[in-house]
């Protein structure tokens, strides 16, 4: 398997400070960029203004999580923006693969998540269509939450139908994550890891990174 991929959650930094607190956490894979619109979820985040400053600011990957009604219409915002991949809500589209496919032809990565009570089943037969497959485990719209143990179910349930398949479609995982949970969601078969205040609140963020890193490969 490939090295973890840690994604610090740019959610969780002090936006007083938005471009030094990017420099902290140069040692990343990816930077996951959490966009809320008050509907789809209850709370308000930022959008395409943040999203493009941080684009500006690094040559970081961006992975831009898209908490948000009718996705479909927000993805040439995003593009422009600087995304370097795309995650929607299957609960907030009709049709993913098209979305995916409208996506792709940007010339970008797309992925899906879901909630924790979206069931993984209905989706495992379309995942060659997908780049990645981000699976909350927390409710999404708030950082800070507790890790919930029991949505690795869906983690393994995907990696069987991927590695039974041979697709190179990544898993991801947001919510809870730190040096406490990270060895559980790599050792039940997940790729990349968003976590934000395990990263952001840690007193060298740097070397956080590098921490979770380790303890997923080790895990593995």
């Amino acid at each position: 398997m490939n090295t973890p991929i840690i994604a610090p959650s740019i959610l969780a930094a002090d936006f007083t400070a938005l471009g030094a607190e990017i420099d902290r956490v140069a040692n990343a894979d990816w930077l996951h960029v959490d966009i809320m619109d008050g509907h789809f979820v209850p709370n308000l985040s930022f959008g395409p203004g943040i999203t493009a400053n941080v684009n500006d600011h690094t040559d970081a990957h961006l992975d831009v999580h898209l908490m948000i009604e009718r996705p479909e219409t927000w993805i040439d915002t995003y593009v422009k923006a600087g995304a370097d991949c795309i995650i929607f809500h299957v609960e907030a589209v009709d049709d993913p693969v098209a979305v995916a496919r409208q996506i792709h032809a940007h010339g970008i990565k797309a992925g899906f998540s879901l909630r924790p009570g979206t069931p993984i089943e209905p989706l495992l037969s379309d995942l060659e269509h997908f780049d990645l497959v981000l699976v909350m485990s927390v409710e999404p719209g708030f950082g800070g939450q507790s890790f919930m143990p029991e949505q690795l179910e869906k983690v393994r349930a995907l990696r069987s139908e991927i590695d039974s398949r041979g697709l190179p479609t990544l898993i991801e995982i947001d919510g809870g994550i730190s040096a406490n949970t990270i060895e559980q969601a790599a050792a039940a078969g997940c790729d990349a890891f968003v976590a934000g205040s395990a990263v952001f609140g840690a007193e060298d963020p740097d070397a956080e990174v590098d921490r979770l890193r380790d303890l997923a490969a080790a895990a593995r």
